[in-house]
């Protein structure tokens, strides 16, 4: 078996993990009809500060108005995981009937909860509503500062909300809140003092016709802009971006043609000479062909992180294309998180596949612990990064933190599918493998690597294959960045497929030239070298996050900093395990190409 054929099984893999992720995770999303006055619930969900959009908490931990006994909803697994925390509330609206300044409830604050919500306005709380899958944003209260000399400090709270909903046919399209023509009451120091503050909270109804159909009303709330817009198209960047690469890529790919047709050409002078009769007076690659397929150190290892990283390429493929299908629109709460849990347990079976076969055609023996290893190997530092950060979020009271059932059912996830599922691919692929068919043998001495110059080292090829794949991406992952660590909406799938594409395809011609680079100085070992050189574009994109955070958001806070900073790392990894395989596979494909081209000519 040829020693390329577990990533070739691999794209075959992939795209029967999308189509099964597809099945069991489409949706039928059918309109919920009303007739006139029929109720209309209207859902509390979360607050929290604007600018911490991790750092979220129940609504009724404020002092609002809350039924006697609180009614939450029953939420998917996805919705749990994005923090929201949905519960009945008190306002009462009925489908097309307006209401003009309908009393919600009355309610005398203790000095404690009026200083609770003016450290909830000054920290600028915003709420979250739900109503017929439709998010309602608005903020708790109203902060002004003004003048320096005398210096003014005005909070207010929002006693009285008006809601606009639109509606086509006996469907809802679209509701928001708003406060424009309502005045704040003030919270000025002190003034829950001696009895506390007396406060009767209000609301409005108005309902509007709307030309958009049901089927459409994505559009609406994508057009609708409480927070503000950051996520422009930006297409005259990627084609940037993609002329810069398919000069890269040209440039590469022409320079190493010449330069092996003028090796092949030097080589190949004697044609009935076999690959392992050649010339060793001669430089370069040709000199070490019975080294160059000399197996690594740490076997094990290295293939866990070609299984694993094969496994995420899967899942990101499966994402994207699921994006592309439409089935992540903007009402669907944490769908796509429910479907990256589904895939990661699903694709196991590629990581333990593809790690176990190419671990058995390098002669590697302890294939059971090269199992436990690639099963272990992404989901150990997901459970510790977890459990810091979960551990974060209870101590603060955040929403975040995951309740205990949520947390058995992902345990029981990878404990009942994604572990039997990586052991039944490891085995699989073990007794598929065959034998590592290189084009040379392999002698048993060692050849002597000669002392290389400081532009070959380990570290020079790190940076200059992770900074051009970076470079590659940079401008996208803003986008992505705001979309992750905001609250905008992504829509741009079709571009982030193809910045997706770009990546890969830099990372592997990197790969190929540097891997030349290293076989021309008589160095094999390109093993390592080849993983290293483009997964170390992990490392640049969480030195762009450190960046972010710093420069481009105004997060802060010890609950958002640990939950950026964890999952920042996490992310880094992910992709030096998927450009690692890619650099490999390409790297590996490129060498026995250049061999079994000098032994065929």
């Amino acid at each position: 078996m040829r020693p390329e054929a577990p990533f070739e099984k691999f794209a075959g893999g992939a795209l029967g993990m999308c189509v099964l992720a597809l099945c069991l995770l489409s949706q039928t999303e059918g309109a919920v009809k009303y007739k006139p006055g029929d109720p209309v619930t209207l859902y509390v969900n979360k607050v929290g500060p604007y600018h911490n959009p991790q750092e979220t908490y129940h609504y009724y931990t404020l002092p609002v108005c809350r039924p006697k006994e609180v009614r939450h909803k029953a939420m998917s697994l996805g919705e749990v995981l994005d923090g929201d925390r949905m519960a009945e509330s008190l306002y009462g609206i009925r489908f097309k009937e307006n209401t003009e300044r309908r009393t919600l409830c009355q309610l005398s604050l203790t000095e404690k909860e009026v200083e609770q919500l003016r450290e909830a306005i000054e920290e600028l709380y915003y709420f979250e509503f739900v109503l017929d899958e439709i998010p309602i944003w608005g903020f708790v209260g109203y902060m002004e500062e003004s003048g320096f000399l005398p210096h003014s400090h005005k909070v207010g709270l929002w006693t009285h909300l008006d809601f606009n909903i639109e509606y086509n046919g006996d469907s809802v399209i679209f509701a928001n809140v708003s406060v424009k023509d309502v005045k704040p009451v003030p919270l000025e120091e002190g003034a829950g003092a001696g009895g506390g503050l007396a406060l009767t909270h209000t609301y409005s109804v108005r309902w509007f016709e709307s030309p958009l159909p049901y089927e459409r009303r994505a559009e609406r709330l994508q057009d609708y802009s409480f927070f503000p817009k950051t996520l422009e198209i930006h297409w005259l960047s990627i084609i940037n971006s993609l002329v810069l690469v398919v000069l890269l890529l040209g440039f590469v790919i022409i320079i190493l043609m010449r330069v092996l047709k003028n090796d092949f050409a030097r080589y190949n002078v004697d044609e009935e000479g076999a690959c392992d009769d050649l010339d060793q007076g001669d430089n370069g690659w040709k000199i070490i062909h019975t080294d160059v397929f000399r197996f690594p150190p740490y076997k094990s290892l290295l293939c866990a992180i070609l299984g694993v990283g094969a496994q995420f390429l899967t899942l990101a493929t499966g994402i994207i294309v699921m994006a592309l299908l439409g089935m992540f629109n903007v009402h669907r709460h944490g769908a796509i998180n429910s479907a990256a849990i589904v895939l990661y347990a699903l694709t196991s079976c590629v990581s333990g596949y593809c790690s176990c076969n190419f671990y058995t055609q390098i002669h590697g023996q302890r294939w059971v612990w090269n199992i436990i290893l690639t099963s272990s190997l992404f989901s150990a530092p997901l459970f510790l990064t977890w459990s810091v950060v979960n551990s974060v979020h209870w101590w603060s009271g955040s929403t975040q933190a995951l309740p205990v059932s949520t947390v058995l059912l992902l345990l029981a996830v990878w404990a009942l599918v994604g572990f039997p599922l990586a052991v039944i691919g490891g085995i699989v692929g073990k007794n598929k493998a065959g034998g590592f068919q290189a084009p040379c043998r392999t002698r048993n001495i060692a050849r002597q690597i000669p002392r290389q110059p400081w532009y070959k080292h380990a570290t020079v090829h790190m940076a200059i294959g992770g900074f051009l794949p970076f470079s590659a991406i940079s401008v996208e992952l803003y986008y992505i960045f705001a979309t992750v660590w905001g609250r905008e909406h992504y829509t741009l799938y079709g571009i982030l497929l193809c910045v997706f594409a770009i990546l890969l395809s830099v990372g592997a011609c990197i790969s190929v030239a540097l891997t030349y680079f290293l076989l021309s100085g008589e160095d094999y070992r390109w093993w390592w070298r080849s993983v290293l050189s483009t997964g170390s574009t992990g490392l640049f994109i969480f030195v762009y996050s450190v960046f972010y955070y710093r420069n481009r958001s105004s997060m802060s806070g010890l609950v958002q900093s640990v939950e950026f900073f964890g999952y920042s790392l996490l992310t880094a990894f992910v992709f030096s395990l998927m450009l690692g395989t890619v650099s490999f596979a390409a790297s590996l494909t490129f060498i026995r190409y250049i061999y079994r081209s000098l032994k065929m000519d």
